[in-house]
């Protein structure tokens, strides 16, 4: 007794099973988090290292170097990357995935430990992390409030919006952007200070020393314990600057007597602007693993709540990512429903049956919903990928039952009762539906086994599928012949079918293949070969372009250029943006010399153009802001096209770099080539005379530490603080601005000297202008500069990448130097070539599957053959669609191998039991053809039906779907009929072969034969 006749005989425990099944997969539904893309737990770790005041150069050849080396022979190591700029080295380590993130965290505080007195001394304490890869913000928020400053605010959103928001659940950090620290500034008069013998740095070490509070230990006194406190700071900074500062000759003198004490504010490293105005920003990170709606949600409840209990500080939404992540969802959500529906209507067409229909249509929710047990379970959320998954997955959780009720109604119409002939069908049917439902099971789980980012990312897709087909099994075991059993109405005489026009055309064109197998077989090959070369014909893409309704503007000014200028052309370049109808919202975060503008556009629904037209408007208006370097970004603020080029030495990997933008520039498929080496920017470079210095007891490193007070001030541990009673705030001690501007008058400041009296700079050393890097960007311990592209209209990024592989330069590199796609170029690369290994594991799976099944190695071969019948009716789709083989197409193509193999297991099995009965080969093909061609038809055009919500690409992240639909569609069409005609020959080609095989053993060999029972 199989499982379907003990579920028909006793239903209790079925229908107990599934009830609880179905319980806790709406609880577990209720706890998955919906997010944009999966959590994947990637071991990264970012080194932190600051030396202010130094050069790029320095910070490469000091910092850089000596901590590549080190990190480098950590075991597990995958690459290493670093970017020096001015005071600041940021190094990422990327682990191999199977290394625990706690071990390599570990492992490089203890390399670094090892190297840390090779570095130099007046750098900062390391600041060693490991990286969260949760992606950008999901809430951007601008923050103004007309009774505070500057200051003052980004002290509230540190402070209190920051500490609020993060004890809200789902949220991990805040991040303010732009903004300013509270700074108490003392500018000093080189005059006055030449007269006192002092300099900026003995200034700042007395401040340090004497404007503090510290513990002075404990003491008893009359019978009781005191604590002991020094208290030196001043409480005001009238107090402040009253200090006495003391003189090397004897004496002293008040700090405002030396210059200027006032509450100011540390130099700005960043800005922000909202709609053109000034403002602080800060963005809203989620925590990993939780959902972006209920961060989002919570998020702004906190939000709402602050601006009650703040009523001055206005809070306005810049960027809310989770309004694009809730629509996916629901879109997804919907289009799952709409497949459905119409997958049961077909279902219904088809039988004329509604209590068959609907016993199909039972198939759907509960392969589903248990689905999302086993989601929860491992730690899936409601994603992109999974999402994706589900959505593929409808026409195939209905394709088991279709097939066990299509032959239990054929069953019932030959005039048995319904109980009967649920028992005899499904006994029938039941090698076939389990067949089916593994080898798309072995289709799709070598997916979730990829390496690499690859194999994190889609890790949730294949199990996601591959669980739900499981389930869709075990339904169609179970529920489907035990509800036909009980549900259906009795045949009440035997019904002869009779065939019909398109029915008889078939039997008619089939017999001829059979009669004809060599012609069909050839005729096969060309269709498969034309398909293959079509294939080579479509251009290849990443990810199609998704209208999530923002948008990004890159723009850079001149190296040396001031921050105010920034900030103006910033201002020019809003304004302009702001002129365009569709534009809502326009923020910008910016830096020195670069910043980037946010677009947002709102819902594509709410909108008549796309934002891709917006955009075209977007590069034509911004195409005359002079002297910038402006670029209009894809929606995920990225190029299309990145190449890096890695060299020995930076000025050969520069050059190299810079001819290949310009080879780029000549290709049609590329526009807008341009290199990203770091272009020079004015230094002022101090050279010390070495006699004179000696003489004098003057070091280089004097030298260095009087012209960073004198200019930008002390920094870290070194900086004197100004106790308020709640916070610390910096006093910075340096010249008077129109000092620091004045190369002249600069070269006079003192240096301190072992000899005596302050000496001239200007007598020790030669100060010059000159011109130096603003930044060096390293990877794997070699300097690299990228070149960036956008990928033109009408092209797709294969023929881009393609195009630039085939220029003369990247052919045939500079000695030293080599080229590398990056970007998105990198990962497509890296994702196909992954799917091909899953793909080939997965049809080797597939035939093990088979050979298990039919205790056969010469029948699953007939079923693998005829994998390759789906590929031309897929690129024949996507080519009149227009669109190119992306990583969706892939998916899509997976889910082919899975139903093209399940057509062919429909024919051969059916074939197989005929011919045990003693039917002949040729009319036990042309019974299954008649037997098994309604079920894969109702199967092949329920499954399109499912496929063309996807395939319209209406809602919100249809962009994505839409060509993995376009495929499938087209696919199935082709390969159902190219199966139906194709397999039965083939089948009969193959098995002949294996008779004629063991003839051969047997009469060469002497095999023995196995014994009939």
């Amino acid at each position: 007794m199989n499982m379907s006749t003990w579920a028909i005989r006793k239903p209790v425990p079925s229908l107990a099973l599934f009830l609880v099944l179905v319980i806790a997969g709406l609880v577990g539904f209720m706890r998955l988090p919906v997010t944009q893309f999966p959590n994947i737990d990637i071991p990264i770790i970012s080194i932190t290292i600051a030396q202010p005041g130094a050069a790029p150069s320095e910070i490469a050849n000091q910092i850089v170097k000596p901590v590549e080396s080190a990190v480098s022979d950590v075991t597990g190591v995958n690459h290493v990357s670093a970017t020096a700029t001015d005071g600041l080295a940021s190094i990422i380590i990327e682990f191999d995935l199977e290394v625990d993130s706690d071990r390599a965290l570990n492992e490089i505080k203890d390399a670094l430990a090892g190297v840390r007195g090779d570095l130099p001394d007046s750098i900062t304490e390391p600041n060693v992390q490991r990286v969260d890869v949760i992606g950008a913000p999901i809430l951007t928020y601008a923050v103004s409030d007309p009774t505070q400053s500057i200051e003052d605010l980004s002290y509230f959103v540190d402070e209190v919006v920051a500490r609020d928001l993060t004890g809200a659940s789902g949220i991990g950090k805040v991040t303010r952007i732009g903004g300013g620290d509270q700074a108490i500034e003392v500018e000093l008069n080189p005059d006055r200070l030449l007269a006192l013998g002092l300099t900026a740095s003995d200034v700042n070490g007395q401040l340090r020393q004497n404007n503090i509070d510290l513990g002075g230990g404990s003491g008893d006194l009359a019978g009781q314990e005191f604590s002991i406190r020094a208290l030196g700071s001043a409480p005001t900074i009238a107090d402040l600057a009253a200090t006495r500062i003391s003189l090397s000759g004897g004496g002293s003198v008040r700090l405002d007597d030396l210059g200027t004490v006032r509450d100011g504010a540390q130099d700005a490293a960043s800005f922000a602007m909202y709609n053109g105005q000034p403002v602080v920003a800060f963005g809203v990170f989620r925590a990993t693993g939780a959902s972006d709606l209920t961060a989002g949600d919570n998020a702004k409840g906190r939000i709402a709540a602050l601006s009650s209990s703040y009523p001055n500080a206005e809070f306005a939404l810049i960027d809310d990512a989770t309004r694009y992540t809730e629509s996916t969802y629901h879109a997804a959500m919907e289009t799952l429903f709409e497949g459905a529906a119409l997958a049961i209507i077909v279902v219904f067409l088809f039988l004329k049956n509604w209590r068959a229909t609907l016993i199909t249509a039972v198939a759907l929710p509960l392969s589903i919903i248990p689905t999302f047990i086993v989601m929860n379970y491992l730690g899936f959320s409601l994603n992109t990928v999974s999402l994706l998954g589900i959505t593929l997955v409808t026409g195939i959780l209905v394709d088991d039952a279709i097939v066990e009720i299509e032959n239990i109604v054929r069953h019932v119409h030959m005039g048995k009762p319904a109980y009967e002939a649920s028992e005899e069908a499904s006994t029938e049917i039941g090698t076939t539906v389990i067949a089916i439902s593994f080898t798309i099971v072995a289709v799709f789980a070598p997916v979730s086994f990829m390496s690499g980012i690859a194999g994190q990312y889609f890790k949730q897709f294949g199990l996601t599928v591959a669980v739900a087909v499981l389930f869709s099994l075990l339904v169609a075991r179970l529920i489907t012949p035990m509800m036909a059993a009980y549900f259906l109405r009795d045949g009440t005489a035997a019904e002869e079918e009779k065939d019909g026009a398109l029915m008889r055309g078939y039997l008619r064109i089939l017999g001829w293949t059979l009669r004809n197998r060599f012609v069909t077989l050839m005729l096969g090959v060309v269709i498969f070969v034309v398909s293959i070369f079509s294939a080579t014909l479509l251009p290849t893409e990443f990810i199609p372009a998704s209208d999530t309704g923002r948008a990004s503007v890159s723009v850079e000014l001149p190296p040396g250029s001031l921050m105010e200028q920034t900030r103006g052309v910033a201002r020019d370049v809003t304004q302009i943006i702001r002129t365009i109808p569709e534009v809502q919202t326009v923020f910008v975060d910016g830096s020195d010399t670069k910043a980037t503008v946010r677009i947002g556009f709102g819902p594509k629904t709410e909108r008549e153009r796309s934002s891709f037209e917006i955009s075209d408007q977007l590069g034509v208006l911004l195409a005359g802001v002079p002297d910038v370097r402006l670029f209009v970004l894809s929606e995920d603020g990225k190029r299309d096209l990145t190449i890096s080029v890695l060299g020995d030495d930076v000025a050969r990997t520069a050059a190299a770099a810079q001819t290949l933008a310009e080879q780029m520039n000549g290709l049609p498929q590329v526009e807008g080539a341009s290199s990203q080496a770091s272009l020079v920017r004015p230094e002022i470079q101090i050279t010390p005379r070495p006699e004179l210095a000696a003489q004098m007891g003057v070091t280089s490193a004097a030298l260095a530490s009087t012209t960073r007070i004198a200019t930008i001030g002390d920094t870290g541990g070194n900086v004197a603080k100004f106790n308020t009673g709640e916070r610390q705030i910096p006093i910075i001690v340096r010249l008077e601005q129109d000092v620091r501007e004045d190369l002249l008058r600069m070269a006079g400041i003192r240096i301190p000297s072992s000899t005596g009296a302050p000496v001239p700079l200007s007598v020790v050393a030669d100060v010059a202008l000159s011109t130096g890097p603003t930044a060096i960007d390293r990877y794997d311990r070699q300097y690299r500069t990228t070149v960036e592209a956008d990928v033109a209209k009408g092209y797709f990024l294969g023929q881009a990448a393609e195009a630039v592989n085939g220029l003369p330069i990247a052919l045939a590199m500079p000695e030293g130097t080599a080229v590398q796609a990056g970007g998105d170029a990198e990962v497509m690369g890296e994702i196909f070539a992954q799917f091909g290994l899953a793909m080939g594991a997965g049809i080797l799976l597939v035939y093990v599957v088979l050979v298990l099944l039919f205790a056969s190695f010469m029948t699953p071969v007939t079923i693998l053959m005829s994998l390759p019948l789906a590929i031309g009716g897929a690129i024949f789709a996507l080519y009149i669609y227009g669109s190119g083989i992306g990583l969706s197409v892939v998916i899509g193509f997976l889910m082919l191998m899975g139903i093209v193999t399940k057509n062919a297991i429909m024919l051969v099995e059916f074939a197989l039991e005929e011919m045990k009965t003693g039917t002949p080969k040729a009319a036990a093909m042309l019974e299954a053809g008649h037997k098994r061609a309604r079920p894969i038809i109702m199967t092949t055009i329920a499954m399109t039906a499912g496929m063309v919500p996807s395939a319209l690409a209406v809602a919100e992240g249809g962009e994505f779907r839409a060509p993995m639909a376009v495929a499938v569609i087209g696919g199935l069409l082709l390969s159902t009929v190219l199966s139906l005609l194709f397999v039965p020959s083939l089948f009969s080609v193959v098995e002949g072969g294996r008779t004629r095989a063991r003839r051969a053993m047997v009469g060469v060999l002497g095999a023995n034969q196995p014994r009939e029972t």
